[in-house]
């Protein structure tokens, strides 16, 4: 009998690491594609030939300077997202929770349009073919980006100590919260001139060509880093699935695994809005789809949200840059609303994601 629940239990372990294979391979694939796809296509034997130091000059221009770029950005954004939403959705009890939904990316934008407003930080300085020159330092929008998402999971995380608030209660305060940033954005704008006002819109937009090596460095560190600590306390989010007194009971400082995952979660996730803009539904989306195929094992639900969000957001780009091409659609846009069908769909489907 004890043989047999082993083998079981092999086969388990199996079907999981190869769930994760399929969906890394699946990042890796839909990033092969967005290379060969734009206003230029090009064959995968030219994609080939760049990537291995040869190819024609337009094409290495194209892939290396720009498509590359871009592509190493939306799996960095998607992984980030993914990650905290998937992350979010288990500390606070959850299934609705992410950066979209709990007002955190408000709270980003918050802090972004202040930067841009008082702070002289971000400010677009012209238009070249469509797309906006940076003239200041962005990582002054990164930090108050991340002060403004920080500052919501503060409120978020002092309404659950105080009055025990049930899941429900908690995300309406997301959804208030959010409207009050949303209100507050709006007001800096109204105070602002037509520059920055225009600065903060195109922000808001979502750009996945914005950033450059160095901001791609710095959101895979964050990345890495973010998942090192995630993944040290996979057994401690399994047993939370099992309620906060479960938790306890085994050994878990349920208290303290809730503030520092919030706030790891919230600096990857406000890090990485602040570098493209809002992005919304990845780490909502991410998670629900990839526990279809792993369950709530946080050993393979963290990884496998990480590589369904990279793949998500790579598929939203390759959308936003051919369904009007060579116009490039904002990826903000797109992902909602994209994803709001996709979740509605998901609800549908299953009566209930919190089952």
């Amino acid at each position: 009998m004890k043989r047999v629940e082993q083998d079981e239990y092999t086969r388990y372990i199996r079907r999981k690491w190869l769930t994760l294979l399929a969906l890394c391979a699946l990042m890796l694939g839909t990033g092969l594609l967005s290379l060969s796809v734009g206003a230029a296509s090009l064959p995968l034997s030219e994609i080939l030939r760049v990537l291995t130091g040869g190819g024609a000059e337009i094409s290495q221009t194209i892939i290396l300077h720009v498509r590359l770029p871009r592509i190493a950005t939306a799996m960095s954004v998607g992984i980030a997202l993914a990650m905290a939403g998937c992350v979010m959705q288990n500390v606070l009890r959850n299934p609705l929770a992410s950066a979209s939904t709990l007002g955190i990316s408000q709270g980003a934008s918050f802090g972004a349009a202040v930067a841009i407003v008082y702070f002289q930080a971000g400010i677009q300085s012209g238009v070249v073919s469509g797309a906006a020159m940076m003239a200041a330092n962005p990582y002054t929008v990164t930090l108050f980006a991340f002060v403004g998402g920080i500052s919501t999971t503060i409120l978020i995380l002092l309404l659950s100590y105080r009055g025990g608030a049930v899941p429900a209660t908690m995300i309406l305060a997301g959804v208030a919260i959010g409207a009050m940033f949303t209100g507050a954005t709006a007001l800096v704008q109204y105070f602002a001139d037509d520059v920055r006002v225009g600065s903060i819109v195109y922000w808001t937009f979502g750009n996945l060509g914005r950033p450059g090596w160095r901001e791609i460095r710095i959101l895979t560190m964050l990345n890495l880093a973010g998942f090192l600590y995630f993944m040290h306390n996979r057994w401690n989010y399994n047993a939370m699935e099992s309620g906060s007194h479960t938790a306890k009971s085994l050994g878990v400082n349920v208290d303290l695994l809730i503030l520092i995952s919030m706030a790891v979660a919230t600096l990857v996730s406000a890090t990485a809005i602040a570098f493209v803009g809002t992005i919304t539904f990845i780490g909502l989306i991410a998670p629900h789809i990839v526990r279809k195929f792993v369950g709530n094992d946080y050993r393979f639900l963290i990884p496998g949200s990480a590589f369904m969000g990279g793949a998500i957001l790579l598929a939203a780009d390759i959308a936003s840059r051919t369904i009007q091409s060579p116009a490039v659609l904002p990826i903000g846009a797109l992902t909602s609303f994209l994803g709001a069908p996709l979740f509605l769909y998901m609800i549908i489907r299953r009566g209930n994601l919190a089952k």
